[in-house]
């Protein structure tokens, strides 16, 4: 591990003094988080309108159906009594400064112990946030930037604090460095992501998701200082598909499709009688 001690971005602490709350806005401490993930102690979801999206498994992949033309937000969750540090990455985009690193060098929002925090948008200045909105490929913000290796992908990585017992083993010259590997987690977004691609082919740009630049907001930020762990404690990542490209892939049953109808039909339907399509 090395001492980092770099100022990080913080969510804005709701009830701290006039338009100052920590990062996001603060809900329940015990709020519920819905996102299937092995580790229980962080968790991720997608909002619209408030709601948590439907996660999906399949093939070792989570994945949430994005809504065409709709502002989304994300909720990360810390369900331990420590604090976390949270680098959030929506298409490859850290959401704080839009660039594409590692997990350990991006900056990041800092969760208090038992803390929900919802993000609507990248972070724009120190005061203002525009909004996440769902849009193709070729309208998306990664798209503006000339970044589109990492579209569909939203992935949020969690880091604990170091301890002060870590720092002085650090220090101490009989202290071995430890080798930084990029873990499981982290390398499994873009292999899925690769193993569908040759599925996605046939699919065209404006048909496939991805995540648009949006309205403006406002979104107080305060920086603060945390040394966090060289590797994540947990890495969550939701992969989000317009509903026929889910179809394609496998996700979603093809309900809508003229056999399934077929396969619904039924004889008998006791409605009562014929509607007169003469008769308002």
């Amino acid at each position: 591990m090395r001492r980092h001690p770099l100022l990080r971005v913080a969510a804005l602490l709701s009830g701290l003094g006039a338009g100052m709350a920590a990062i996001g806005a603060i809900t329940s401490p015990v709020e519920a988080c819905r996102a299937p993930h092995p580790d229980a102690r962080y968790a991720m979801e997608v909002l619209v309108d408030g709601r948590p999206l439907s996660v999906y498994a399949s093939g070792g992949t989570s994945y949430v159906e994005a809504l065409k033309g709709r502002e989304y937000a994300i909720r990360l969750t810390n369900k331990t009594g420590e604090r976390v540090a949270v680098a959030l990455a929506v298409d490859g985009l850290n959401s704080i400064d839009a660039q594409h690193t590692s997990s350990r060098d991006a900056r990041k929002w800092i969760l208090a112990p038992w803390e929900t925090v919802t993000l609507s948008g990248w972070q724009t200045s120190s005061g203002t946030a525009r909004r996440f909105v769902f849009t193709s490929e070729s309208n998306s913000y990664g798209s503006w930037l000339g970044r589109t290796s990492d579209l569909g992908v939203i992935s949020a990585a969690f880091f604990r604090e170091q301890r002060r017992e870590d720092f002085a083993a650090q220090e101490s010259p009989s202290a071995a460095p430890l080798s930084r590997q990029k873990s499981d987690a982290e390398g499994s977004v873009h292999g899925a992501r690769e193993r569908d691609l040759n599925q996605s082919k046939a699919v065209a740009k404006d048909e496939l998701a991805a995540t648009g630049i949006g309205r403006e907001i406002e979104h107080r930020v305060v920086r603060v200082a945390f040394d966090e762990e060289d590797a994540p404690a947990s890495i969550v990542s939701l992969r989000y598909e317009y509903h026929d490209a889910l179809v394609r892939l496998g996700v979603l049953p093809a309900c809508d499709d003229a056999l399934a109808r077929r396969e619904r039909a039924r004889g008998f339907d006791d409605s009562g009688f014929a509607p007169d399509p003469f008769r308002k």
